[in-house]
């Protein structure tokens, strides 16, 4: 079994990733393979509903990482996405990349195991928690 778990910061060891870390031992613990994928911090695209990801069975656009997101949770049999909490949201461009994989590709990994963990220093994690975790709950229904 192998997880991947996804730093949706644009630190790539900061508080997210101390707390996938520590998710990562505990699976190492049960051995469980897992890797941590960096989002990295370079401007990512958003959808734009071409719809060209109906014939493509990936995101028509492949200048960022959202493609090779994709590809990994499909070699994957279970996800974990932390992120940061920025005014009560997960990063922006963490959402960005998500909606675009999971609507191009979510049929390809549909029902795995999946959980979400954010960071934060207050007590605005539950929009972002709840945000994190529709991904989880809605793309079984997805069209492809």
């Amino acid at each position: 079994m192998k997880v991947l778990l996804i730093n949706g910061s644009p630190h790539k060891e900061g508080c997210t990733f101390t707390t996938l870390t520590e998710i990562k031992g505990q699976l190492k613990k049960e051995e469980i393979e897992s890797e941590i994928f960096w989002i990295g911090n370079k401007p990512v695209r958003g959808c734009i509903a071409c719809g060209k990801c109906e014939t493509l069975e990936r995101c028509a656009f492949d200048n960022d990482v959202a493609n090779e997101i994709a590809d990994k949770i499909i070699e994957s049999d279970g996800l974990i996405i932390g992120s940061p909490v920025y005014y009560t949201g997960p990063n922006g461009a963490l959402c960005a990349i998500l909606d675009r994989v999971f609507y191009s590709t979510s049929s390809k990994f549909a029902f795995n195991p999946s959980a979400s963990v954010v960071s934060c220093h207050r007590g605005e994690s539950t929009a972002s928690f709840d945000r994190l975790n529709k991904y989880f709950t809605i793309f079984p229904i997805c069209p492809l």
